[in-house]
């Protein structure tokens, strides 16, 4: 019921004048994908509606309720696998599906360290945190000590969450190519594999039709990162690029990817390669 309303509610926000509708149509026309998906457009409306609905199914059930929407979690052994190792695993969650089970079904059998941006009305703040930090999970603050509390997660062997696709802030970016443009493009996640050999994976939730749960993938990245900060945040690129691929309809397409953070220096003149 909530992803039929959300189809409608999708629909609502595209038809209203703003930004919304010419950034999504214009990320769409970049990425190349309109031509071998000629009804994506309409795709992306519909699913940009339902991720907004089903978290009222996500913040508000009880977690076992929550953990059992997932009805396949491919990739699952070699996460767990990782973690035995005893050097952590990173979750490299792109906005692509329900992103917000994933912390919930790891949550839910051992412990989950992810970054964590107030929102900026109390209430909505208030039931994010209710929603997210629930079993083993821990949110910590976007800034040093949230970076601290990360680093020691992973030491402990522990799983920690990170998203890629964000635009970095000041002095953790570097301009990357990201579907044929540059893209300003956090360096954390980078840091954080490299500094203390934990596994990465590319995880994302698959949103299954007609409200029939989800489809967690754990992915081991298709390439090795390199040791250079830009190169290793362009191999990010690519894997998120790769996962969206996989599933166009369901990637935060709406999302102002290329903006140019405050104090940032402008991107290379020259095209990506």
């Amino acid at each position: 019921m909530l992803h039929g309303l959300g189809v409608v509610l999708g629909w609502a926000i595209y038809l209203t004048p703003g930004r919304h509708r010419p950034r999504l149509q214009n990320n769409l026309r970049q990425s190349g994908l309109l031509a071998a998906h000629p009804h994506l457009l309409g795709q992306v409306v519909g699913e940009t509606g339902k991720g907004l609905l089903e978290l009222a199914a996500v913040w508000l059930r009880p977690q076992e309720k929550v953990v059992r929407l997932v009805r396949e979690t491919p990739g699952w052994e070699a996460f767990e696998a990782a973690l035995k190792d005893g050097k952590g695993a990173v979750v490299v969650a792109p906005h692509i599906g329900c992103w917000e089970i994933i912390n919930q079904y790891i949550a839910a059998r051992q412990p989950f360290t992810a970054m964590y941006k107030p929102a900026r009305q109390q209430t909505v703040d208030r039931l994010m945190r209710q929603g997210r930090e629930r079993g083993f999970a821990k949110l910590v603050p976007t800034d040093l000590s949230g970076v601290k509390a990360l680093l020691g997660a992973l030491k402990r062997g522990e799983a920690i969450g990170v998203l890629p696709d964000q635009v970095a802030t000041l002095g953790d970016g570097v301009w990357a190519p990201f579907f044929g443009r540059w893209a300003y493009t956090p360096t954390m996640t980078v840091r954080l594999i490299q500094s203390t050999g934990a596994t990465p994976f590319m995880v994302y939730a698959e949103r299954l039709p007609w409200g029939r749960g989800y489809r967690i993938h754990f992915d081991a990245l298709a390439e090795q990162l390199p040791k250079g900060r830009a190169e290793a945040a362009a191999a990010l690129n690519r894997e998120v690029e790769r996962v969206a691929r996989k599933l166009p309809a369901q990637y935060m397409w709406s999302y102002n990817r290329y903006k140019k953070p405050g104090g940032a220096e402008p991107p290379p003149e020259t095209a990506p390669q």
